[in-house]
């Protein structure tokens, strides 16, 4: 069986597996604040959190880093080209993964100004939003509204020109509506859709909330889709081709970071932002000592979702007056360069993956104290 076919059924069983489980799905709490759930805004500002992170990193360390290392371009091109996917395209193909899982969480890029016309505003609503997110760039602009029975909670966050190559293809595109953008400027937002059920009125923001179990595989299905855009269309592709090589010391070596190391950056990153979101990888057979399970937890989590990879391992704990939620996914060796580093790197406890086999695993962990769930 094809490989990708594989892991898109894992991924359709493990979100039909979930949704049947009592009490999984977004619910509607009369007195919310004594219960431990996640307000929509909160989980939409984990889920912006995470695209920033692997966004900034794509667009600083590969595109940008790359470019002047070894002048690796960017191009719109990119599979004609041999080249590197450009920072709004990594975004695209990453988000057209994670919407296909079925998870329920959407995310989309959008402008006033596109290039692409598919990232063009759908709705009165989406336009109105983003202007305002022109206006006000240090915040989401956020509503409710209701489609086919079902509410949803959509937010815009703006979406900034982080690099200077954003700015100069913008600028420079034969198709750009507008060509005087400077860097830190406003270019568009990212739109994020969670639903919040079926009911006949409509609900004050304040009054819901989403189990943590639900937020916690939306943040997943991000990492997972940005790590397998990453692994296939960057590392793998190009590396069969001699373009680039990925390394350990990427540093040092004009490299592009292993894939697992493209998510560390990325959580180290998450963790500076003291949202109450954590991420990190974790393995029965670590490289890093450093990676290997914490607590008795994670190493039943790890076992279990070896044993049984089509659903995560969740609990929930209380550390002094912190209440936590941690998820443990399966990490499965989504590229051959995945399997052949294991394999070969002289600290590696286990030398015999395979494609696809599971590696170790994605631990989610969120705040679900007052002080977080208030927000």
């Amino acid at each position: 069986m094809n490989k990708l076919i594989f892991r898109m059924l894992l991924i359709i069983i493990t979100s039909l597996s979930v949704c049947f489980f009592p009490g999984y799905g977004p619910y509607f709490a009369a007195n919310a604040d004594k219960m431990k759930g996640i307000p929509p805004r909160l989980a939409a500002d984990y889920i912006h959190a995470v695209i920033e992170a692997d966004r900034k990193i794509y667009s600083d360390i590969i595109v940008d880093r790359l470019g002047r290392a070894i002048s690796l371009e960017a191009t719109e091109n990119w599979r004609e080209e041999d080249t590197l996917l450009l920072p709004a395209q990594f975004l695209m193909e990453s988000s057209n993964l994670s919407n296909l899982r079925g998870v329920g969480m959407k995310y989309r890029l959008l402008s006033l100004w596109p290039i692409n016309k598919e990232n063009s505003a759908k709705t009165e609503t989406e336009k109105i939003a983003l202007q305002e997110v022109i206006k006000n760039p240090d915040k989401p602009f956020t509503w409710i509204v209701q489609a086919g029975g079902t509410w949803y909670f959509q937010a815009i966050y703006p979406d900034k020109a982080i690099t200077q190559s954003c700015v100069s293809c913008h600028n420079s595109h034969p198709k750009s509506p507008k060509k005087d953008f400077k860097e830190g400027d406003v270019m568009g937002g990212i739109f994020i859709n969670l639903p919040l059920g079926r009911h006949e009125y409509k609900i004050g923001e304040g009054k819901y909330l989403l189990p943590p179990e639900v937020v916690s595989d939306y943040i997943h299905s991000i990492l997972d889709s940005d790590r397998y855009i990453y692994s296939k269309y960057i590392v793998d592709r190009l590396q069969s081709k001699n373009l680039l090589h990925a390394s350990e010391a990427w540093k040092d070596e004009n490299a592009s970071p292993l894939p697992a190391q493209f998510l560390l950056i990325a959580s180290r990153w998450i963790k500076r932002k003291n949202l109450g979101l954590d991420f990190r990888l974790i393995s029965l057979w670590p490289i890093n000592p450093q990676n290997g399970p914490a607590n008795e937890f994670e190493r039943v989590g790890l076992e279990s979702v070896s044993i049984h990879p089509v659903r995560p391992y969740i609990g929930q704990t209380q550390l002094g007056n912190k209440h936590y939620f941690q998820a443990i996914y399966p990490d499965f060796a989504v590229a051959p360069s995945c399997v052949a580093c294991h394999n070969a790197h002289p600290n590696s406890p286990k030398r015999d993956f395979k494609f696809n086999d599971v590696m170790g695993g994605i631990a989610v962990t969120l705040d679900l104290s007052d002080r977080k769930r208030k927000r």
